[in-house]
């Protein structure tokens, strides 16, 4: 943590993207409070409460005479947990949290408000990212969908976009700034548009933002739902070199009888598909994915099926939950797997997940790959999300071509720049 005489607060992030880019917003908001620490929380799976909660007692420690204020999905849907936490000073809600009143002397311990009655939302994207040389910025947020195991739209409430003029403006602000990246953020991205004027789609978005900010170098895109990436989004995706080759798909599972069950709206046929035509459109294309292990009434052929989605999808940037009940989901009221095959399971495909990742890292030994360098000079990613480390220091935020010589602890090596 930064000491006090920097004036600024404390802000610890847990979660996803789309946390870490109100996280900056946060820390404009309540910028000149170095008293105050915001832990902005994540309620995705029961472990990320538990870490959110040790989060809390460990900056308490570290930091016994500052403010401690929670904010986060974690906070809207369960705020009793951490009001109940002697380390806590107050809890305030999704909604609250993009209101700089929030942080300012705390009148009330807990300051949630209904999120399913919010019906608007803003590019709350701050002019700085202190931690990295890409932008995030946030254009939708909340979700219609009501998969049986997921929490977060009691946390973020529903759908709503941001209004393509105010995202153009603000990825200029992001690209004058000196920023050459920009990820766009949401809670379910593709869903972007249907609650605006004449309904605009992602794919008319992302078309907006390359012609309105002609400096922007590199566009990525956050978790996808791939039932929902139309042809226009496709042919962005497979065609303009602006746009990175990279996708994380939110897929869940391997299995139809399960993806049935989670109530999710492809079957494993249409995700084959997807990542087959992707990569036939765009050869380099990275593939990542979501995947749960031991959702209920999960057998060993099941969860088989889950497990070979890894190659058939050519999945090489992997995140593995292990399936974790959240109360009020109904997938909750399902009967679950026992919890030691649960992590039996998790750990299995992680080891696949990690295999098919070394080899596609040493496929990439030989070739000159285009890095965004991160602040530190000495690591970047490629374009494909490669984890790259330099030899010697680049320039921060630059992007460079180097050729690629080794791969050494997960992160390929180059010695030198073209």
């Amino acid at each position: 943590m930064p000491p006090a005489s920097t004036k600024a607060p404390d802000i610890i992030t847990m979660g996803c993207r789309l946390n870490i880019a109100e996280s900056e917003a946060i820390r404009d908001m309540a910028a000149g409070q170095d008293d105050l620490i915001v832990v902005n929380s994540c309620a995705v799976t029961a472990e990320a409460v538990r870490q959110t909660r040790q989060a809390i007692r460990r900056a308490r420690r570290e930091r016994p005479d500052a403010r401690i204020l929670v904010t986060g999905c974690a906070a809207q849907t369960e705020p009793e947990t951490f009001a109940a936490m002697a380390e806590v000073d107050g809890v305030i809600g999704n909604r609250e949290k993009m209101e700089a009143s929030s942080f300012a002397a705390i009148t009330e311990k807990v300051r949630v408000s209904d999120i399913m009655a919010v019906r608007d939302t803003a590019p709350h994207m701050a002019s700085a990212f202190a931690d990295h040389a890409r932008a995030f910025l946030e254009v939708q947020n909340g979700c219609d969908h009501r998969c049986t195991f997921c929490i977060i739209p009691y946390g973020r409430g529903n759908s709503r976009s941001v209004p393509a003029g105010a995202v153009v403006d603000k990825a200029k602000q992001l690209v004058d700034a000196g920023y050459r990246e920009i990820v766009l953020t949401g809670v379910d991205v593709t869903s972007y548009g249907p609650d605006l004027p004449g309904s605009p789609s992602l794919g008319l978005l992302i078309e907006r933002i390359l012609k309105g900010v002609p400096d922007l170098t590199r566009l990525r895109l956050s978790s996808l739902d791939s039932v929902e990436i139309d042809e226009r989004l496709f042919d962005l995706i497979a065609h303009d070199p602006r746009m990175m080759p990279h996708l994380h798909l939110s897929l869940q599972a391997g299995d139809d009888l399960i993806l049935k069950r989670m109530k999710r709206r492809h079957s494993r046929a249409d995700a084959i598909a997807i990542v087959e035509r992707l990569k036939a459109a765009r050869p380099g294309i990275s593939i990542g994915a979501d995947i749960i292990a031991g959702f209920p009434t999960e057998d060993d052929a099941m969860f088989e099926n889950s497990l070979m989605l890894i190659d058939e999808c050519d999945i090489v940037h992997g995140h593995i939950f292990p399936f974790s009940p959240r109360t009020g989901t109904p997938a909750a009221r399902m009967p679950q797997v026992d919890r030691a095959t649960i992590k039996a399971r998790a750990a299995r495909l992680r080891d696949a997940c990690a295999a098919r990742r070394e080899t596609w890292l040493r496929s990439l030994i030989g070739t000159t790959q285009s890095v965004l360098v991160e602040r530190s000079g000495l690591t970047g990613h490629a374009e494909n999300f490669a984890p790259v480390r330099f030899a010697a220091a680049q320039p921060p935020s630059s992007i460079v071509p180097v050729p690629i010589t080794a791969l050494e602890n997960g992160a390929l090596i180059a010695q030198e720049a073209a």
